[in-house]
């Protein structure tokens, strides 16, 4: 039986570390896991025959490939996975996990991993502010401007005026 790839894949560029990324994404994030590596058949701009050229994988569910292309592209903060958290302890988690190995932290929720691929970790409490509107949300939304990674209490407060 053969599997059926999805019509839609994100592809992310890794410069030479594409399964060494979809590992540590599959040990983090729930629903994840490394589907498959293919090899180089030969060479190419990124690389040499039989080194891993891409990788199958998915993150909370969603597949995903990683291509090991080389030194041409960067990742950027025009991408991001936004992860939504339940709570302080969820956010707390990914947060350390992501900026703990080799990662970078941001402003308001956002932060990079080792290979420079950026994150939103959104606590479900501060996507309902924005979505409450009015006052609710400026307050929320000003309190987010002030933080590095999320702080769910000080979102509450804030909701809550």
């Amino acid at each position: 039986m053969t599997q059926t790839l999805p019509k839609n894949t994100i592809c992310l560029w890794y410069e030479r570390d594409a399964e060494a990324a979809a590992k540590f994404y599959a040990e983090t994030f729930p629903e994840s896991k490394v589907s498959a590596v293919h090899r180089a058949p030969s060479d190419f701009p990124g690389g040499k025959q039989g080194q891993v050229l891409t990788v199958e994988f998915s993150v909370f569910g969603i597949p995903c490939l990683g291509l090991n292309g080389g030194d041409a592209f960067r990742q950027s903060e025009a991408f991001s996975f936004q992860i939504a958290t339940d709570d302080q302890a969820e956010t707390d988690r990914y947060w350390n996990a992501l900026v703990g190995n080799g990662g970078a932290e941001s402003a308001c929720g956002w932060c990079k991993d080792r290979w420079g691929v950026n994150w939103q970790i959104t606590p479900r409490t501060l996507t309902e502010a924005m979505a409450a509107g009015g006052d609710e949300a400026k307050r929320a939304f000003e309190a987010m401007m002030e933080m590095g990674k999320i702080d769910v209490a000080v979102i509450d407060a804030a909701r809550r005026g």
